[in-house]
């Protein structure tokens, strides 16, 4: 599900606790929906992009966990670098740090 990280001693969350989450839960939180044309890309762990954002958890800030999200299945997992309004109204610049795609 996720991962001590020794460092600061906060989780880190892994697919599988990801996709645990998004599906157990009727209202989840964290979350970051990426366009259809990004999706196969941050899929293989590469990073999400403001542009590419769609819609993100309002109450995201930065540095932590957040679940990606493509037409409600999940992506990816990382670290925001952003918080969830800035996410969705810059244009440029990076907004998650992936840390494991659902292909790598």
């Amino acid at each position: 599900m996720a991962t001590l990280r020794p460092t600061d001693g906060m989780f880190s969350l892994t697919i599988h606790g990801a996709k645990r989450l998004a599906r157990g839960i009727n209202s989840p939180r964290l979350w970051v929906k990426v366009s259809n044309e990004a999706a196969p890309f941050i899929a293989q762990g590469r990073s999400v992009f403001a542009k590419h954002v769609i819609a993100a958890d309002r109450e995201i800030r930065p540095q932590e966990e957040v679940i990606v999200l493509n037409e409600d299945k999940v992506i990816a997992v990382g670290k925001a670098v952003l918080t969830g309004r800035e996410m969705t109204a810059f244009k440029r610049g990076v907004a998650v740090r992936v840390r494991k795609g659902i292909e790598e």
